[in-house]
């Protein structure tokens, strides 16, 4: 039997008190009729911000790289750091925002992303920059964890799927655009200014915010916070992530590696062991009884990393391969998001009629742009064209694929566990991202080292070693999308059955 933490008089007090604090949205705007699409509008600022923010930052490492005099797996982790943070605290702003409310934790969100976007472009050095990167990942997982549900909250029935949709699209807009707007910043400005330019978004959006968001008045039955499980999640993540990310810096045999690979494994079966018996658990396990369900969030994962290491991976390659402006490396890179973008909106038709086939064809898509990749990168100008059509053949599979799993993967949990599902999915597409630039900083590292003298750095390695190095991390995320595909096509005998010891 599951059991349940009465909530004391008390404990309702303080949340209702805590909720109340928060402001009441503007009675002039109320009384306009279309508060309810600010409050979509102000939700699609945040996706939109944040997308750019993590797209932007990949242009930016090989420049990152060359101004601080840094090692890839040094500045991988301005990449990393965010990720890794944002996927880390997730589940426990999720958790609190239903126990105290949401609109002071999602106007608390705006305030410190600008806030750390604007210290990030002021960092002295590296290690700074890493700092509040890990700071900004910290207040953007504020706007993850709020924002889906305050926008559900605040529309009918009958306008959520329009709002949602919205929601999707400024996520894709947001993600196009980076690439290109790194690009002309990177070739105008100065790096400081990738990370500046999602300041004033920021700002707007905690004072639109300030007048629209409504207050929460809906907050949970059970007042316990699940600590424990909150600590062993976050070390459990930062110690697989470190040991990911310093694979090659430190050596696999290395003792920090070892202690690092050694923490990771006993925490995350520490955090697995708690969650099963823990009253109000911060991530509740028995979703994964459904083959589906587990399936498709490793898929999700997956496809994450597939994306953010292609953009990591090709950021290298265009500006140090192929000398490219950062203008027009961001432009190429762009390629990617503009055709997962375009057939996004297509793609459920498609799988509602042929789901086997789609997903299977759509990772077919990207392992064959990737293997195409590794033979086509040569630096040559006539290679450019092939390398542009395999880029968006990439996006094409990545765009006909994701939507789909995450419907999918959403509809084998049960209906009365959707928010848990959401909030899994949001942790897994994080810490792909995440996954994704890790694995490819490391490979990228490794193979540059075994075919120059340079060790762990792009600068200084002839244009040869660099495009033969990255032909392999293409290698590599061939493999991963056939992973993808393995995982997704996981499928349930019935519908699962939710159950804690």
């Amino acid at each position: 039997m599951e059991k349940r933490v009465p909530v004391m008089p008390e404990a309702q007090d303080k949340r209702a008190s805590f909720s109340s604090q928060a402001p009441a949205p503007s009675r002039s705007i109320s009384r306009l009729g279309v508060s309810s699409w600010l409050v979509v509008c102000i939700t699609c600022l945040g996706a939109f911000a944040g997308q750019v923010d993590a797209s932007i930052v990949q242009l930016g490492l090989p420049d990152l790289e060359q101004a601080f005099n840094a090692s890839l797996d040094q500045v991988s982790w301005v990449a990393v750091g965010y990720s890794l943070a944002f996927a880390a605290v997730l589940p426990v702003y999720a958790r609190l925002a239903e126990i105290a409310g949401r609109k002071l934790m999602y106007l608390l969100g705006f305030a410190l992303f600008g806030l750390f976007s604007a210290l990030c472009g002021l960092a002295p050095n590296l290690p700074w920059l890493i700092a509040f990167r890990v700071l900004q990942g910290m207040s953007g997982a504020l706007l993850g964890a709020n924002s889906i549900v305050i926008l559900v909250a605040a529309t009918d029935p009958a306008q959520r799927g329009r709002a949602m949709g919205l929601f999707a699209s400024a996520q894709a807009i947001g993600v196009s655009t980076g690439p290109a707007l790194g690009g002309l910043l990177l070739s105008n400005l100065s790096w400081h200014w990738i990370f500046w330019v999602t300041v004033p978004f920021a700002a707007l959006g905690a004072a639109l915010g300030w007048v629209t968001v409504p207050v929460s008045t809906r907050l949970s039955k059970e007042a316990a916070f699940d600590w424990w499980g909150a600590l062993l999640l976050i070390p459990a993540l930062s110690a697989l992530m470190t040991t990911l990310t310093e694979l090659n810096a430190w050596g696999p045999l290395s003792p920090a590696l070892l202690i690092c690979a050694t923490s990771a494994l006993v925490l995350l079966a520490g955090f697995v062991w708690w969650e099963r018996r823990a009253p109000t658990p911060l991530v509740d396990l028995g979703l994964f009884q459904s083959r589906a369900f587990a399936g498709g969030t490793v898929a999700t994962l997956l496809s994450y990393a597939m994306l953010y290491g292609m953009f990591f991976t090709m950021s290298f390659a265009l500006v140090r391969g192929y000398h490219d402006a950062p203008l027009s490396a961001g432009l190429r890179l762009a390629i990617i998001p503009a055709a997962l973008g375009l057939v996004a909106p297509f793609s459920g038709s498609l799988s509602a009629k042929w789901p086997r086939l789609v997903t299977k064809g759509s990772m077919g898509l990207c392992a064959a742009a990737a293997a195409g990749l590794s033979q086509t990168l040569t630096g040559s100008p006539s290679s450019e064209p092939a390398m542009m059509m395999l880029l968006a053949l990439y996006g094409v599979g990545l765009g006909l694929f994701i939507a789909p799993n995450n419907s999918a993967t959403l509809a084998a949990a049960p209906a009365d566990h959707a928010g848990q599902a959401g909030g899994l999915l949001n942790l897994m597409r994080a810490f792909g991202t995440a996954t994704g630039v890790a694995t490819a900083s490391t490979l990228l590292a490794w193979r540059l080292e075994l075919a120059s003298d340079v060790h762990g750095r792009t600068i200084g390695v002839s244009e040869q070693a660099l495009l033969s190095a990255t032909s392999d991390v293409m290698i590599l995320l061939t493999a991963i999308a056939a992973a993808t595909a393995l995982a997704a096509s996981f499928e349930d005998q019935g519908r699962p059955r939710i159950q804690r010891a």
